[in-house]
């Protein structure tokens, strides 16, 4: 080989199947989504009662979820592969009703996957760590907060409070606070701004055209259901697994349930997306592992139902030595 000769990686050829994968998957959600507000506005209008209504908005609240898992593939540069721009563009416009800049998520994901529950004090949000010996009151308020940040919104707060230090916070003292700043430059502050900006606009333009009640038909209630939905299934992947160095491997999958993963698209492969980050969410099932016997355990319940049930179980408190 010559000296100083640049060795580049052949590109993995792009699955036949990806393209018009994508185009549905795109037309799927945006359809639904379109319509899933007609319908909400029709009941509205046709002066259906409140339970069909709030079930329309709960719907609506769902599909949500759904838009931002299609835009967790962008997040991850598997949704246009071939152009990052035309990637980008797509993730970030799916990401418009929840207001969330896609470089922001991108930023706070690629630390989740990289520090995953490396210890009990990292990236591990089900675990409290109390100096000992802890107090009964100590004990309860970590439960308190854990139920609150799962059964109440909480997750979605949090969430939101970090996409507002991500947007607002001076970049000198971030990257004190916390290593997921890392590598977070000024122009990603910029442009987080401005998509920021844009998803509010869409949620003001459509107050402004429609009125307030067709935006909180559409997109304030909606917002509202997506909030205790998304903070549900947050960490259901991950809640009371193993922690320590081997990153990958502190997550579990679920049991495929056909409806379900229509709609999180095979997110209850999370193993295997943990394992193989940039496999596109249709080869996931194909990839299926077992989990090494030293992670066995972390394989506690089967379906969402039994995973969202499990985190019933409170808190997991860790009790140190004070040093």
């Amino acid at each position: 080989m010559r000296e100083n000769q640049v060795v580049t990686r052949p590109k993995t050829p792009l699955d036949p199947r990806h393209r018009p994968l994508t185009l549905r998957l795109l037309l799927e959600s945006v359809g639904v989504f379109a319509a899933l507000a007609a319908l909400t506005l029709w009941a509205d209008h046709a002066g259906a009662n409140r339970l069909v209504v709030g079930l329309c908005v709960f719907a609506q609240g769902c599909w949500f979820h759904r838009l931002y898992v299609v835009a967790h593939e962008a997040s991850h540069r598997k949704l246009w592969p071939e152009h990052r721009g035309i990637n980008d563009a797509i993730g970030q416009l799916l990401l418009l009703p929840l207001m969330l800049p896609l470089r922001i998520h991108r930023k706070i994901h690629a630390f989740h996957h990289g520090q995953n529950r490396r210890d009990h004090h990292t990236s591990a949000i089900d675990t409290f760590v109390l100096k000992r010996p802890a107090s009964k009151l100590a004990r309860l308020r970590c439960h308190v907060l854990w139920f609150i940040a799962v059964f109440a919104g909480g997750w979605f707060i949090h969430s939101l409070i970090s996409v507002l230090l991500f947007l607002a916070m001076p970049l000198s003292v971030a990257r004190r606070i916390s290593p997921a700043f890392r590598g977070w430059t000024g122009r990603d502050q910029l442009l987080s701004m401005a998509a920021f900006a844009v998803g509010v606009g869409v949620h003001l333009g459509v107050a402004k055209l429609g009125g307030a009640r067709v935006w909180g038909l559409c997109l304030g209630a909606p917002l509202l259901a997506f909030a205790w939905v998304y903070s549900l299934l947050v960490y259901i992947y991950h809640y009371d697994t193993s922690y320590g160095p081997q990153v990958r491997f502190h997550v579990r999958s679920l049991r495929p349930n056909r409806v379900a993963s229509w709609w999180l698209l095979n997110f209850n492969e999370h193993a295997t997306h943990h394992r193989m980050p940039k496999l596109p969410w249709y080869q996931l099932p194909e990839h299926r592992q077992p989990m090494p016997n030293a992670f066995a355990d972390n394989q506690k319940v089967e379906t969402i139902l039994g995973a969202i049930l499990y985190q019933l179980r409170g808190a997991r408190i860790i009790e140190v030595d004070e040093t």
